[in-house]
Parts: C-alpha cells; structure tokens; sequence
C-alpha cells in the first residue's frame, strides 16, 4: 500500500499542468489577445516606416503591455459573462463557468494584468499609448460587453474597440491625428463586420441560448446577416481602393491589392447571402482571416509617408 501511495505522489503532473495552461489560454482569449497584439505592431511599423525612429526595445514594451491589457480585458469579460457563457456549449467548457477558477481569483489576475499592462505602456512606451490602451479596456467592457444583451449594434461597438489596437501602435511611433491613422483604424473597423457577422450567424442559436442580441437572431435564412456582411465588405473594398488613391501616405499602386483582396470577401459574402450555407458563413469567416494579414503586409509594403519621430 505505501508503494501505491509513493508511486501516485510523485506521479508527473502533466496533465494538471496542461489543465492549468489551457484554462489560463481560454481566461485570457490567447488567440484574440494574439490578433490584438498583432494589429497593434502593425500601427507601429507603418507609422515608424522610413522615420528612423523604429526601436526594438519600444516595439517589446508596446507588444508587453498591449499582451498583458489584452488578456486583463478577456479576464473581466469573462467574468461579467459567466452565467452566458455556462449557457452556450461552445464557452461552457471555461474555467469560470465550469467553476474550475473562483471568481475573486479572476477578479484578481484581470486586475493586475490590465493594471500592469497599461502602466506598462505609459511608461516604457508612452503616455497616448496607454491612454488608447485604456480606451480601448473601457470600450469594450463598459460599453460593448453589456451591450451585447440590449441591442444588435452591439457589433458595431465592439467594432470600435476592436479598430483601436492598430492606434496604440501608431502613437507608440509618433503618428498622430491625421489620415493614415484614420485608414488604420477604418481598415480595423470594416473587416471585423464581415468577419463577426459571419460568426454571429454560425453560432446564432448559442448566441440567442446566451441572451444575446446579434444580427443573425431569428435568421435562419441567413440573408439578413449576409447582406450586412455583404454590405460592409463594400464598404472594406471601397477602402482599400480609394485610401492609396487619394492619400500620400501610400503608394498609389496598393490600391490594387486593396481592391483585389476586398473583391474576395465581396464575393463571399455574396454567395454567402444567396445560399444561407453553414459552409459558406465559415468560407467567409475564414477569407477575413486570410484577408487581414495579407492587406496589413501589403498595406505596409505600400506606405511611403515616414512616421513623426517619436520623442
């Protein structure tokens, strides 16, 4: 008996610890915290493009303190959503809900990952840095996240926080108030419409057992939500083809990967609106997320104007 006992004591935890380390991914949304960082080093490298003020030690910090405000603000999130998520089969499995974390622990990990984060920023980066950081917690946890169970412009709000990131990273390289961190935030803001219209409407009965109000609420045809997604990636195709046309800050030739590549998400959204398809909600969603970075590199690799040095 001893011998059992022994043998199970120091038996290897690895199945304990892979637990821990996936309940701390799904805690944080890992892979949207990875987009938001993602999005927001992309404001940095265009607005320091050509300046001479790229550092790596700034891009580090920005991409710290943005990480560790991402993952603060999916804490809270989860933390006002609980009793939603224990609704819906596909969030059910979270360690809130499934009640493998307590709440004041979340509480806790959501306070000082957002707190750190954003004095992270303010002070390796700089102060408008954080500042947006901030807006960008506040937008979509005081306004989006209660939101979502008042009305379907929800999507919309979340939208504008969603667009913010790429700003944290152009003010982290100097980039000001002008048309270029317009277009950042603009090109944000279109592409997560198509992209989440998609998911609303793949996922509109867990949205709906949730209580949550969405586009695809009552739309089993799907033609309501795929007209939305058809229209806002007009809208996304219009962008990419007018903004390196009329402004100075791109070359005039990435217009045509602008228009090329919002031409795809149009025709997929199209043929999503017609057919009402599972399978072609998903072909859309997963053309937005091909769509993104190859518009960011291509964006990138077309913009001329260098940034405001950063002081």
């Amino acid at each position: 008996m001893s011998e059992k006992r022994s043998s199970a004591a120091v038996a290897p935890p690895g199945p304990v610890l892979r637990q821990v380390q996936e309940d701390l991914a799904a805690l944080t949304k890992a892979r949207l915290s990875v987009l938001v960082v993602m999005t927001t080093a992309f404001g940095y490298f265009v607005a320091t493009k050509g300046a001479g003020s790229f550092s790596w030690a700034v891009l580090g910090h920005l991409v710290f303190g943005t990480a560790l405000a991402a993952a603060g603000s999916a804490v809270f999130n989860q933390l006002m959503e609980v009793e939603a998520d224990a609704k819906m089969r596909r969030t059910s499995d979270r360690p809130l809900p499934a009640r493998r974390l307590p709440k004041p622990a979340a509480f806790v990990i959501g306070w000082i990952l957002s707190a750190f984060g954003l004095v992270h920023l303010g002070v390796k980066v700089n102060a408008p840095a954080s500042l947006l950081a901030g807006a960008t917690l506040l937008t979509y946890l005081f306004v989006y996240t209660p939101m979502k169970r008042v009305s379907t412009a929800n999507t919309l709000v979340g939208a504008v926080s969603g667009a913010l990131p790429p700003l944290i990273g152009w003010a982290a390289g100097g980039g000001g108030a002008d048309a270029g961190g317009l277009f950042l935030f603009a090109l944000l803001f279109f592409w997560q419409l198509p992209h989440f219209a998609a998911i609303n409407w793949m996922y509109r009965e867990e949205y709906l057992r949730g209580g949550f109000k969405m586009w695809s609420n009552d739309d089993e045809s799907g033609a309501r939500t795929g007209r939305i997604a058809f229209g806002y990636a007009v809208c996304l195709a219009a962008l990419g083809l007018a903004f390196p046309l009329a402004a100075p800050q791109m070359a005039a030739w990435g217009a045509a990967p602008g228009l090329g590549l919002g031409v795809v998400l149009v025709l997929a959204a199209q043929r999503f609106r017609r057919s009402g398809e599972r399978a072609d909600a998903r072909r859309l969603f997963l053309l937005t997320l091909l769509y993104l970075p190859l518009m960011m590199a291509a964006s990138y690799l077309a913009w001329t104007s260098p940034g405001t040095p950063q002081p």
